[in-house]
């Protein structure tokens, strides 16, 4: 970057050369980089785009632009995500929030409008996106998200405490059930879904740099899913529901898995806002 380089020039180059490398919203990208690298807001880029960058802003701007060109996600090298009315940090600790959970939190809000959630837990916590956004939510749910992993329910707990409902989330190490006790009246997760022939197939910013153990659902990407369903009746209360985000492929044989289950109900298979199945849903006898 030369010395003489303003922010309307920084971005252009910087556009040019995230198209290159296949970035696809290679403009958005480089607003979102450079208003990190100046400590900006992204609109004050438009507001002062002659401005000149010093020699420190641009060794900034530099690392992240080189980082996000060797595959590093965005979210990671900005350090935080909007999902569902909150904020939320992210690290290379757990899976990055995608809008297709948000689509399953919505829904969860929707099938029980006038309903109180009661209690609730959020199995496979993650960074508490669906922990923290129900919480926000309805203030009145009691809410318990576990994760097996210690880094994660720690940025879960940063989270929590980020967006001002610490207080009323328990947080547990658990690996799915095993350290869990008493029964709820929901149920919510977003388990590993990604088959083993799949995870190697992913874009690299998903596979290298993202937790593969939140990804990797085994040699056809139901063994979580199987493990749940299992489960889950001896956690929920009668009537109480079960939510999962499942693979878009995998609609047919939840649902099928659903029905099996002895302890469940009135399986149902929704589909996300391209219209693919992406929600599975059943409740206790």
């Amino acid at each position: 970057m030369e010395e003489r380089w303003t922010i309307r020039e920084v971005l252009s180059w910087t556009s040019s050369y995230f198209r290159r490398a296949s970035i696809a919203a290679a403009r958005f990208e480089a607003e979102i980089l450079l208003a990190q690298a100046l400590n900006l807001d992204r609109l004050e880029l438009y507001l002062h785009p002659d401005r000149r960058l010093t020699p420190e802003q641009r060794a900034r701007f530099r690392r992240l632009i080189k980082l996000r060109r060797g595959g590093t996600p965005l979210q990671y090298l900005t350090g935080s995500v909007e999902f569902y009315n909150c904020r939320l940090r992210v690290n290379g600790s757990a899976l990055i929030p995608r809008p297709e959970t948000e689509q399953l939190v919505e829904r969860v809000l929707d099938d029980r409008q006038g309903q109180p959630l009661g209690r609730t837990l959020d199995l496979g916590t993650g960074t508490g996106a669906i922990a923290i956004a129900l919480a926000l939510a309805r203030p009145g749910a009691r809410i318990t998200a576990c994760d097996n992993s210690v880094e994660a329910l720690k940025l879960a707990q940063e989270n929590a405490e980020l967006n001002g409902v610490a207080g009323r989330i328990l947080f547990q190490r658990s690996d799915w059930f095993d350290q869990l006790r008493g029964r709820f009246d929901l149920i919510v997760s977003n388990p590993p879904y990604v088959s083993s022939e799949e995870l190697a197939k992913l874009p690299p910013e998903v596979r290298c740099h993202e937790p593969t153990v939140a990804l990797d659902g085994g040699a056809d990407g139901l063994e979580c899913l199987r493990a749940i369903i299992a489960q889950a009746p001896c956690y929920l209360n009668p009537g109480g529901q079960l939510y999962l985000e499942i693979g878009s492929e995998q609609g047919e044989v939840v649902h099928r898995l659903l029905q099996a289950s002895e302890g469940l109900s009135r399986p149902l298979i929704a589909t996300d806002l391209a219209g693919l199945p992406r929600f599975a849903c059943a409740r206790r006898r």
